[in-house]
């Protein structure tokens, strides 16, 4: 490098957690890379030798033991070079005697470990956990970068949560750092880039230095990394743009001056996407990552001639292609014709194999079987929840029988509600729109009937027929039935649970701003009551702030229900 220009790059990678050889591969064939391109400076994500999130996992100390070999085996792939590499790994410290687990960055140069820096600030909120275990670092120093021209850069390390408040920052202003880097492990939600972006802009304008912001990319179970790396300059300008939701190696160019580092090239800046294509992309990416990482050979849905498992299906075609697809039809008595011309123009429009298999003699079987217990008792939603498991069966058969993974397809209204069977409609082992609201599922029907996002793999053109879309929704488990004979009006349900669930207001707060009394004790009391299903439920795609799962951790058994809608 000339004596004022220095070359860092980001790695925004798509690690698979417990692949510590795997991963290490593929960053030594970066870090190869990188060197014949002159970098000076390259960056990994958060815990990226192991991937990220851990979990309990970390705990076992051998797999801390394999991971820091394996760092200092990749460290020797700097030999020879003057190139530097910040990579995320765990790290355990003794201490007093005592062992500490660290969420660590290594610097590796010149073939060995040359610095080592602990994550400060712990998260422990929504899907972290990480107090649980990690003992947090001290307050960081920057670190000095020795340069193939003699010199150095004083660069000061952050891991994640460390640039979320200005206390790590400001250690590292008030220490002399030049520049700030920040490796990630920051899962999508469909609110969170512009949030990250602007406390970056914070940090920026606290230390007033250039910010390098790497984040991981790829799906891990419910959790989705959109990657979306980006670069600030001293003055806050946005100086580089990595792609969403697609691993990339974001170069930026970088000239010492009297007042520190500035940029010294234009680097790419790619656009944001807008809020339909950011959920169906991370929808994609999160189901194409789960069936890779475990090694499914496809997945198998049941195909109803709705709009949610139409959705499912494209979303799955696009994520894994048409031939990994297989899609059932499993008409009843109750099921119309129109639903079953729905379901295959659907499958024609993907390109997906269609089997039609019919409950009603499994239905009968079991209607004579149970009769003698059943005694003279009229037909009630047992019969409905009986058809439901009849088709929950027949699908784990062909995903017992084939390999194929079982993808579920209700969504977040229904899993509120609980209007959804367990071990029937609720069977399988992932679910793609668990945290997608009814009404966004039209939307993203139409936003993909416009559009083919990058990376998707489904035709060009409308996927999915325009009648499912309009056709008013309905779980046809008994004649003439249609959703909003049980709930209220999806455009009115939907608010009523983002104010439940999202914002956390209570049943009262709803009625004062303007919600139907009625309707709001009926939700709120379906919403607690459905916990016992959703604890039951099969993992899905991180979308929004409070998705179920590790985001709303609420007990089954809870009598404040009755409290909390005392009046209403």
């Amino acid at each position: 490098m000339a004596e004022d220009r220095l070359t860092i790059a980001l790695a925004q990678t798509n690690p698979i957690l417990g692949d510590i050889d795997g991963n290490c591969q593929k960053a030594a064939a970066l870090i190869a890379d990188a060197i014949a391109q002159g970098v000076d400076i390259l960056a990994f994500p958060e815990l990226y030798v192991i991937g990220y999130p851990p979990e309990d996992l970390v705990l076992k100390p051998a797999l801390t033991d394999y991971a820091i070999n394996a760092v200092a085996e990749l460290a020797k792939t700097t030999q020879g070079s003057d190139i530097a590499v910040v990579i995320g790994t765990p790290w355990r410290e003794m201490l007093g005697g005592e062992a500490h687990l660290r969420n660590a960055a290594f610097v590796l140069q010149h073939g060995g470990i040359t610095a080592r820096i602990a994550k400060h600030d712990l998260p422990n909120y929504g899907v972290f956990d990480e107090k649980r275990v990690f003992s947090a670092g001290p307050v960081p120093g920057p670190v000095r970068i020795k340069l193939a021209n003699g010199g150095s850069v004083r660069l000061g390390v952050m891991i994640c949560e460390d640039m979320w408040t200005e206390d790590v920052t400001e250690g590292l202003d008030e220490t002399g750092a030049e520049l700030l880097l920040v490796i990630n492990g920051s899962p999508f939600d469909v609110n969170k880039a512009d949030q990250r972006l602007q406390l970056a802009i914070q940090r920026v304008v606290e230390a007033q230095l250039p910010l390098l912001y790497v984040n991981q990319v790829g799906g891990q179970d419910e959790l989705v990394f959109d990657g979306a790396s980006f670069v600030l300059a001293a003055d806050r300008r946005l100086v580089a743009q990595a792609e969403w939701f697609s691993e990339a190696l974001l170069t930026t160019q970088w000239e010492r001056t009297a007042d520190g580092f500035a940029p010294a090239e234009a680097a790419a800046i790619h656009r944001m996407p807008e809020r339909l294509e950011a959920i169906y992309r991370a929808m994609v990416l999160g189901i194409r990552d789960y069936v890779e990482k475990n090694r499914f050979p496809g997945v198998v849905l049941g195909l109803s001639g709705g709009v949610d498992s139409a959705l499912t299906a494209a979303v799955a075609v696009d994520a894994l292609g048409a031939d990994r697809v297989w899609s059932v039809m499993m008409p009843s008595q109750y099921t119309s014709a129109e639903s079953l011309e729905d379901a295959e123009a659907c499958a024609n429009l993907l390109g997906t194999r269609l089997d039609t298999i019919a409950i009603e003699p499994a239905v009968a079987a079991f209607g004579e079987m149970l009769a003698p217990v059943f005694a003279d008792r009229p037909p009630d939603v047992t019969e409905e929840n009986i058809q439901a498991r009849i088709r929950g069966l027949i699908l784990m058969g062909i995903s017992n029988k084939h390999g194929n993974m079982l993808v579920t397809t209700g969504n977040k209204s229904e899993m509120s509600v609980g209007y959804a069977t367990l071990y029937g409609d609720m069977c399988g082992g992932y679910s793609v729109l668990k945290d997608v609201y009814k009404t966004t599922v039209f939307a993203l029907c139409h936003y993909r009937n416009a559009n083919r996002p990058p990376d998707c793999l489904g035709p060009e053109g409308a996927v999915i027929p325009e009648c499912i879309i309009t056709k008013p929704p309905s779980a046809e488990l008994r004649p003439d039935q249609k959703d909003e004979d049980s709930l209220p009006a999806y455009e009115t349900l939907d608010q009523i649970l983002r104010g439940l669930i999202e914002e956390d207001r209570s049943a009262g707060e709803l009625v004062t701003a303007g919600f139907d009394a009625a309707q709001v004790r009926q939700v709120s009391n379906l919403l607690d009551l459905a916990e016992y299903k959703r604890r039951q439920a099969p993992p899905g795609v991180k979308l929004t702030e409070k998705a179920f799962g590790r985001d709303r951790r609420y007990p089954i058994t809870n009598a404040f229900r009755r409290i909390g809608i005392k009046g209403l």
